[in-house]
């Protein structure tokens, strides 16, 4: 498994992991559009891996090595691995899903990020998991301009692993209803004013008993390029 950090210039800085969504890496969605820099300028030791099957983690094309919530379990081993006790925790769209499981499954995050992920997303991943499946299953036959078409041109440019990519669908997990409400940290939940991918934003932050809902310009793909992203992050993890 692969990982960068940025560290504030004093070094040091409180440890915060954040997670990339499907398709991307860690370099997309938090290094190159400035994210990961406006939140280590707040003290921050940020922590960013890639994914299994991502970036430049190992993409195996081997269906035993993705088991349910295995990136989840990745997460847990990473923190295991750094050694983080006392640490925040983020991600976005599957990151945001993968922050999630590691919630309900015992993580201890000071705060904890969910982006790019709506009610339905956490409660039944059926959905984007067969869209994505369909995407990977047809490469090459979709309009010019459509979202199939637009997803596939992104795949390109990061190098994705079409194989080890519908292997990583079969690590979706559900969690119920039930199992939100035992999450008793603060929860932001971000996303894009006009991302409706994975359902109902502010369903998800009424879901948490200390959700809050934040909206910053863009759709689930564009949001993830605006400043905004960062600085709300950012704004969260310093508020007292």
């Amino acid at each position: 498994m692969a990982y960068r950090e940025l560290a504030p210039e004093a070094g040091g800085g409180r440890p915060i992991v954040l997670i990339h969504g499907f398709f991307s890496t860690a370099q997309v969605n938090w290094i190159r559009y400035g994210h990961a820099a406006r939140i280590a300028a707040q003290g921050y030791r940020v922590i960013m891996p890639d994914l299994r099957g991502h970036g430049d983690s190992a993409k195996p094309h081997d269906p035993a090595a993705y088991p349910p919530d295995a990136l989840a379990n990745d997460g847990f081993a990473l923190v295991a691995h750094l050694g983080l006790t006392d640490y925040d925790l983020g991600g976005y769209s599957l990151g945001g899903r993968t922050t999630m499981r590691m919630l309900v499954r015992g993580a201890t995050p000071g705060r904890a990020i969910l982006g790019g992920m709506g009610l339905d997303g956490i409660l039944d991943t059926a959905g984007r998991g067969g869209h994505f499946r369909h995407i990977l299953t047809n490469l090459g036959s979709f309009p010019r301009g459509s979202n199939e078409w637009m997803a596939e041109a992104f795949l390109k440019t990061v190098g994705g692993d079409p194989v080890a990519l519908l292997n990583v669908l079969e690590t979706f997990v559900d969690t119920p209803r039930a199992d939100l409400a035992t999450i008793d940290r603060p929860v932001l939940v971000l996303a894009g004013v006009d991302d409706h991918d994975n359902g109902s934003v502010q369903a998800l932050a009424d879901a948490l008993p200390r959700g809050e809902h934040v909206a910053v310009p863009g759709n689930h793909m564009s949001a993830v390029t605006k400043p905004e992203l960062g600085e709300a992050i950012a704004a969260f993890l310093t508020h007292l």
